[in-house]
C-alpha cells in the first residue's frame, strides 16, 4: 500500500473518533507538567478504582513480588501505580510534541556519562530499559536528549494511533525495527554503533520464552538479550524511566553497565536480567507496569496465577 492510499484510508470517518482522541491529547500536552501530573494522578486512580479486572490484576502482581507486605501496603501501591499510570496517560501529547528545549525542561539525565563513557570507547550498546511507566516519555527524552537509536515495536491494532506513535518515536531521528524484521539487519546496525533500545520484561509466551525467575516464581521470558548482546559484541546498559513527585519531571537513569555479560548461558544470562529488573523495579515499586499480566503463561501442569475476568473474588 503506498504512502497516499494509506493517508487516505486514515481520513475514513471510522477513524474520526481516535484523530478526537489524539487531538484531545495534543492539546493537553500542551499544559504545564505540574498541572498534567495533578490531573493525571486525580484521574487514574479513579479509573483505579473503577476498573476492577485490572486492580484485581495488579494487587496479584504485588502479592506475588511482595508476599510480605500487609494487605493495606499492597493496596497503597495499587492506588499510586494507578495514579502514575494516569499520568502517563495525559502527558502522552507531550511525548508526540514537546521540543528537545521543553523535554529538556521536564527530564532530567542522571549518569549520563555511563553512556557517554562508552560512545566515546567505541562500545557497542544496547540500552536495557524495563517496563515502568515513565518509559514513553523517557524514551522520548533519549533519542531527543541523549543520542538517537533504534527500538523494536509491535504495530497497534489501532492504525491511526499506530501512525501517531511511529512518527513521534522517530521524530528526533530514532529508527524502528518492526518485532517480525529479519534480526540479521538488527545485529547489523548494532554493530554499525546504533544504540539499540530494548524492552525485554514482558510474558514471553510458550513458544517464545523460557521460566526463570522473576519475584521467586518462574516467569516466562524472552532470551534474546544475551544472544543480541553476543551477536552485536555489544555493552548492556540498564536504564530506567522515574516520575519525580508532585509534578517535578521524570528523571532517565543509567544504571553501571553490565561486565561478564554475555555468559554464554542462555538461561543463566536470562535469569541475570530478570534479576537486575527486580532489583531496579524494588526502588520505586509504584512504578512497575503492574497491569500487565506478567506471570500469565504457567510452566506445564501449574495452576493460573490471575482470577478469570468475571471472577468476584482477586
Amino acid at each position: 500500500m503506498s504512502s497516499s492510499s494509506s493517508n487516505a484510508d486514515l481520513r475514513h470517518p471510522r477513524y474520526w473518533p481516535a484523530w478526537a482522541g489524539i487531538g484531545v491529547l495534543r492539546l493537553l500536552g500542551y499544559l504545564p507538567f505540574p498541572l498534567l501530573w495533578a490531573l493525571g494522578m486525580g484521574l487514574g486512580r479513579l479509573v483505579g478504582r473503577l476498573a476492577r479486572h485490572r486492580r484485581c490484576i495488579v494487587l496479584r502482581n504485588l502479592e506475588i513480588c511482595f508476599p510480605q507486605a500487609t494487605p493495606r501496603e499492597r493496596a497503597r501501591i495499587a492506588g499510586q501505580h494507578f495514579g502514575y499510570l494516569g499520568v502517563a496517560a495525559l502527558t502522552q501529547g507531550l511525548v508526540w510534541g514537546a521540543s528537545r528545549r521543553r523535554l529538556r525542561r521536564i527530564v532530567r539525565i542522571r549518569h549520563g556519562e555511563r553512556f557517554t563513557d562508552l560512545r566515546a570507547q567505541g562500545c557497542n550498546m544496547i540500552v536495557l530499559m524495563p517496563h515502568f511507566v515513565g518509559l514513553e516519555l523517557g524514551g522520548a527524552a533519549f533519542t531527543a536528549l541523549v543520542h538517537p537509536g533504534m527500538y523494536m515495536y509491535q504495530r497497534v491494532r489501532n492504525p491511526v494511533l499506530d501512525a501517531q506513535m511511529q512518527r513521534s518515536r522517530q521524530r528526533f531521528g530514532a529508527l524502528a525495527v518492526e518485532r517480525q524484521d529479519d534480526l540479521r539487519s538488527l545485529i547489523r546496525k548494532i554493530r554499525q554503533g546504533i544504540p539499540f533500545f530494548y524492552l525485554p520484561d514482558q510474558n514471553a509466551g510458550r513458544g517464545d520464552g523460557i521460566f526463570v525467575p522473576f519475584c521467586g516464581l518462574p516467569a516466562s521470558t524472552f532470551p534474546m538479550l544475551g544472544r543480541f548482546a553476543r551477536l552485536g559484541r555489544a555493552v548492556v546498559l540498564p536504564a530506567c524511566a522515574r516520575y519525580r513527585p508532585w509534578g517535578l519531571g521524570l528523571d532517565l537513569i543509567f544504571d553501571p553497565p553490565w561486565t561478564q555479560f554475555p555468559s554464554g548461558d542462555p538461561v543463566a544470562d536470562t535469569a541475570y536480567m530478570n534479576q537486575q529488573i527486580e532489583a531496579r523495579m524494588r526502588t520505586m515499586p509504584a512504578q512497575y507496569f503492574w497491569v500487565h499480566r506478567r506471570f500469565k503463561t504457567r510452566p506445564l501442569g501449574e495452576p493460573p496465577r490471575y482470577p478469570p475476568k468475571r471472577s468476584k473474588t482477586c
